[in-house]
C-alpha cells in the first residue's frame, strides 16, 4: 500500500446546541430563539440542531464543518441548489423549506420537517415501499430533465467541478492523515484496492466516460438517509453539499447502490451470524438479497425514465454506467463500514467483490441489480 504525505482535513467541528452564530441568524430572521425542550443536536457528518423557537417556528440548522477543506464550496453548493430551484422549479422534487443562510458562519436554516423518516430508517424497518422508490425516480429525473440550457440561465454559474469519488489519486497513494487516522481494517481495504490493476483501470475509465456525456443538475450524494418521508406520505430530497453539473449516472448509481449495499452488506458488523459466514454464504446471500430487493431499483427507474424522457441507447447507456457506479458505491460503503474493525472481515471481501464485478461487466449486470428495460 502505498501513502502519500500529503497533509489532510482536520478533526471535525463543535456542535451547534449553545452556538451564539445560531441566535444571531435565527434573531435576523425574526424566527426566535431555540428554547424549547425539544432542542436537540442530531449526529451526523456536520454539526446541526433542530427544535421549535420561542416564536413557535419549527427550524433545522446546520453549519457545514469550517474545518473541511472543502467547506465553502459545500456550502456554496447548498445555496446554489435553493437558488436554482427557485428560479427554476423542478416538477416533481420536493425539499425542505429555505429559511435563510449565514454565508459567514456556514449556517444554513431550514423549516424542520418534525416527525420525518429517513429512507434508511425505513430500510431498516423494512418498509421502505416501492412507490417511494418510484416516486424517488421521478423527482431526480425531473431534476435531470431540466437540463444544462436551465442551468445556464441559473442565478449563479453552477459548480462544474468533478465529484471527489472515486478517488483516483488514492487508488496511487492515500494521505498521510489518512492513514494516521484509518483503521486496520481500512488500510487492507485500501491496499486490496491500490494492487488490483484491472479495477483501477475500470474506475479511471468510469471517470473518464463520466466527464464525455452531457452533463445536467445533480445531487451527486443520493443515499437512503437524504430521503425523507413526512406526514405519511410526502417525499423530499436533503442536503444538497455536492449539487452540481455532473453524468445523470451518478445518481441512479447511488441510489441503486444503496440497495446493492444492503442486499450484501446488511448483517450489522460484529453479529454472531456475520462472524459464522464464508465467503460463499455471502455471495449467495446477497444474490438472493438483491433478488428480493431489486424491485426498488426497478421501480425508482421506472419513474426516473417517464420524468427525465430518457429512453432506448442514452437510457441503456445510463444504465450501464450507473451500474458502474453502484459498483462503487458498494465499495466505498466498504471503506467505511471498515472503519472501526482491526482487520478487513469476509463480508467486506466479498462486498469488494461484488463491487467489483459490478463495475468492471457493468453492462453484465444492469438487470440483475434492477436497471433494465
Amino acid at each position: 500500500m502505498t501513502v502519500n504525505t500529503v497533509a489532510g482535513a482536520p478533526a471535525p467541528a463543535a456542535g451547534l446546541g449553545a452556538s451564539a452564530a445560531v441566535g444571531v441568524l435565527l434573531d435576523r430572521l425574526g424566527l426566535g430563539a431555540l428554547a424549547g425542550p425539544d432542542t436537540t443536536t442530531p449526529l451526523g457528518s456536520n454539526q446541526s440542531v433542530t427544535g421549535t423557537t420561542d416564536a413557535g417556528v419549527d427550524v433545522f440548522v446546520k453549519q457545514v464543518d469550517p474545518l473541511k477543506p472543502d467547506a465553502r464550496q459545500r456550502f456554496a453548493r447548498m445555496r446554489d441548489f435553493e437558488e436554482f430551484a427557485a428560479a427554476h422549479p423542478v416538477p416533481e422534487l420536493r425539499t425542505p423549506r429555505l429559511l435563510g443562510f449565514d454565508e459567514a458562519e456556514l449556517l444554513i436554516a431550514f423549516s424542520w420537517l418534525r416527525g420525518s423518516e429517513t429512507g434508511n430508517a425505513l430500510a431498516e424497518d423494512e418498509t421502505f415501499p416501492d412507490e417511494m422508490a418510484y416516486r424517488t425516480g421521478r423527482a431526480i429525473g425531473s431534476l435531470h430533465a431540466v437540463g444544462d440550457r436551465a442551468a445556464a440561465r441559473a442565478p449563479r454559474p453552477l459548480d462544474t467541478s468533478p465529484p471527489m469519488l472515486p478517488p483516483l489519486a488514492f487508488l496511487e497513494a492515500i494521505p498521510l492523515t489518512t492513514y494516521v487516522l484509518s483503521s486496520g481494517a481500512m488500510l487492507d481495504a485500501w491496499r486490496l484496492l491500490q494492487n488490483d490493476g484491472e479495477l483501477r483501470t475500470a474506475l479511471a475509465g468510469l471517470r473518464a466516460r463520466e466527464r464525455s456525456v452531457a452533463q445536467v443538475p445533480a445531487h451527486c450524494d443520493l443515499r437512503l438517509d437524504q430521503l425523507l418521508r413526512h406526514d405519511g406520505d410526502s417525499l423530499y430530497v436533503c442536503d444538497w453539499e455536492e449539487f452540481r453539473l455532473a453524468d445523470p449516472a451518478r445518481d441512479v448509481g447511488s441510489f441503486a447502490g444503496e440497495w446493492l449495499y444492503r442486499a450484501v452488506l446488511g448483517i450489522p458488523a460484529g453479529s454472531a451470524e456475520r462472524a459464522q459466514l464464508s465467503h460463499q454464504d455471502i455471495v449467495d446471500r446477497g444474490v438472493s438479497e438483491l433478488a428480493r430487493l431489486r424491485g426498488k431499483n426497478t421501480a425508482f427507474w421506472a419513474g426516473y425514465r417517464e420524468t427525465s424522457g430518457m429512453s432506448g441507447s442514452e437510457a441503456d447507456e445510463v444504465a450501464t454506467r450507473a451500474t458502474a457506479f453502484a459498483g462503487w458505491h458498494l465499495i466505498d460503503r466498504m471503506i467505511a463500514s471498515a472503519e472501526q474493525q482491526s482487520s478487513l472481515d469476509t463480508m467486506n471481501r466479498a462486498a469488494s467483490g461484488i463491487g467489483r464485478t459490478a463495475l468492471l461487466r457493468p453492462e453484465k449486470f444492469t438487470k440483475a441489480i434492477g436497471l433494465e428495460g
